[in-house]
């Protein structure tokens, strides 16, 4: 396998202003051909997802708000900001951790597979064609339906078992 075809190793030094750069830049511009509006809020909840390459909670989101912007957001208010991100392909949820991590290529629908390091939380998508196509080839032979679909793999990121 070539490197390109690897994900990205979020442990590596790199400039992740630049990783928030581009999902905003990309999300402006998902918003746009899609004819929907990219609020200030949703803007800046998106720019919180992507702070790190950790999922973030509603709750944590919420907290963040009020702390860095002194903004007194209600729950629900930052539900909404997040199904409308999810609908629109910017973010991921991850059910195992109830939290949220931005998406790397929202261009393009899909289901994302997910590495979850079970000791720093980091997370990394990896959207592999072999692995969809083994859960649908698997499911057509069960005659199911899929509807959705997220594969949430917990362990433990190089970084972490280098450290233990």
């Amino acid at each position: 396998m070539s490197n390109q075809n690897l994900p990205h190793d979020p442990h590596q030094p790199h400039d992740h202003s630049e990783c928030v750069s581009d999902a905003l830049e990309s999300a402006e511009q998902l918003c746009e051909r899609a004819g929907v509006r990219f609020t200030a809020l949703r803007k800046r909840v998106l720019e919180l997802v992507w702070a790190s390459h950790k999922p973030l909670g509603a709750y944590d989101i919420l907290d963040t708000l009020a702390r860095e912007d002194g903004r007194r957001a209600a729950p629900p208010t930052v539900y909404r900001a997040l199904d409308f991100l999810l609908e629109q392909g910017l973010v991921h949820r991850i059910a195992s951790l109830n939290a949220f991590i931005g998406c790397p290529s929202p261009e393009h629908s899909h289901q994302g597979q997910f590495l979850i390091c079970r000791s720093c939380h980091v997370t990394t998508e990896l959207d592999r064609a072999p692995i969809r196509q083994a859960i649908a080839e698997s499911a057509d032979a069960a005659g199911f339906r899929i509807e959705g679909e997220t594969v949430e793999i917990t362990g433990l990121c190089a970084q972490c078992q280098a450290a233990a």
